[in-house]
């Protein structure tokens, strides 16, 4: 039997680079190395592109770091070396179209999202338009540039307190992880998480604060989707930020959560309603609030590339529905297949010009 090549591509210019190094790790040690040979791309904090010998199992996040072979001079020379790419580069530069579009001119099948979905994915503002337009429930929210923020800090504030009540959450619109959110009481500490926000990307979101459960479930799938359970994040800090997620054993993931039938019922279908909507393929995470008290979902944001190790809540939702993380990255490197068929299928037509 020939194995097909994987490149594995992780690293990337992003504040979640230590977490790809994880998600890379993790996959690696689980792939089937009866059907695949893997090939370790890493790609370092100033964005220059390296190529290791193909692995097997490692003991260590840092043995990744140590098989840089040979610097890549050019990623299009993966075309001839690879039959399919999993990128989990998360973050800017990674989730958010642009490697996906590199890729996709490089002719090279990629698990996950295409261009367009992995950025308006991306893009908390443009995603929640998108919502909008197809009528998912979800919360009030505003968005702002940081060169509109430096002009007239006075007027947004204003805006922002006629809008919403406190608490108030402020993200960076293009980040993942949790990175540069803060949940703020008063003004003072509004123009704090604004400031604090627009350090890690030009164009800030601010959301009212849902009071609600946080729920989440998973999406698999090209055009045929199916969904995991749902699971609940309880966290032990104010809100799931970086340290919940990363660093704070505390938090609790329960899994399945223990809500009504009809709540993981309707999750499912709004999440694939959003998932057609972003034109999402393989693989997301939908996150959601729950208002146990109106019984109303609110739909919070999509992840086209989730946290993927195989204690990250999406790779854990679908083994409890009965999937193995193994039998997962099975699933999504096929799916990748079928989309880079699909896309070929598409036929380019030469118009000629009169001389």
């Amino acid at each position: 039997m020939t194995k097909q090549h994987v490149g594995i591509i992780y690293g990337g210019k992003s504040s979640e680079h230590e977490v790809s190094l994880r998600t890379a790790t993790a996959i690696i040690n689980a792939i089937d190395g009866s059907k695949y040979e893997v090939h370790p791309i890493y790609v370092d904090l100033q964005g220059q592109w390296f190529m290791g010998e193909p692995v097997g199992k490692i003991e260590a996040v840092n043995q990744l770091r140590l098989n840089q072979a040979a610097e890549l001079t050019s990623p299009f020379l993966l075309h001839d070396q690879l039959d399919v790419v999993f990128p989990v580069i998360h973050g800017p530069n990674g989730e958010d179209g642009t490697l996906q579009g590199l890729l996709q001119l490089a002719d090279i099948p990629y698990v996950g999202s295409g261009v367009m979905g992995s950025a308006v994915g991306m893009d908390k503002v443009q995603a929640k338009v998108v919502f909008d337009y197809y009528g998912l429930p979800q919360g009030k929210f505003l968005s702002f540039t940081r060169k509109q923020w430096k002009q007239d800090q006075a007027s947004i504030v204003q805006q922002l307190e006629q809008m919403f009540p406190y608490p108030m959450f402020v993200k960076p619109a293009n980040l993942g992880s949790s990175v540069g959110i803060s949940k703020a009481k008063s003004q003072e500490e509004l123009i704090e998480a604004i400031h604090f926000a627009a350090r890690f990307d030009f164009k800030i979101i601010v959301e009212e604060f849902i009071r609600g459960r946080e729920v989440e479930i998973g999406v698999l799938g090209n055009d045929e989707l199916i969904t995991s359970v749902v699971g609940e994040i309880v966290s032990a800090n104010d809100f799931y930020d970086y340290d919940a997620k990363y660093k704070d054993n505390s938090t609790k993931l329960h899994i399945p959560a223990s809500i009504p039938q009809h709540v993981a019922d309707e999750m499912a279908v709004l999440a694939k309603r959003a998932f057609k909507a972003l034109d999402l393929s393989g693989l997301t995470r939908v996150d959601f609030f729950w208002d146990e008290e109106q019984d109303q979902l609110y739909i919070n944001e999509v992840n086209t590339l989730p946290g993927f190790t195989p204690v990250s809540m999406y790779p854990m939702l679908f083994q409890k529905a009965g999937l193995s993380y193994s039998e997962l990255i099975e699933r999504l490197l096929q799916l990748a297949l079928e989309k880079a068929e699909e896309r070929r299928q598409n036929q380019v037509m030469i118009i000629e010009l009169d001389n």
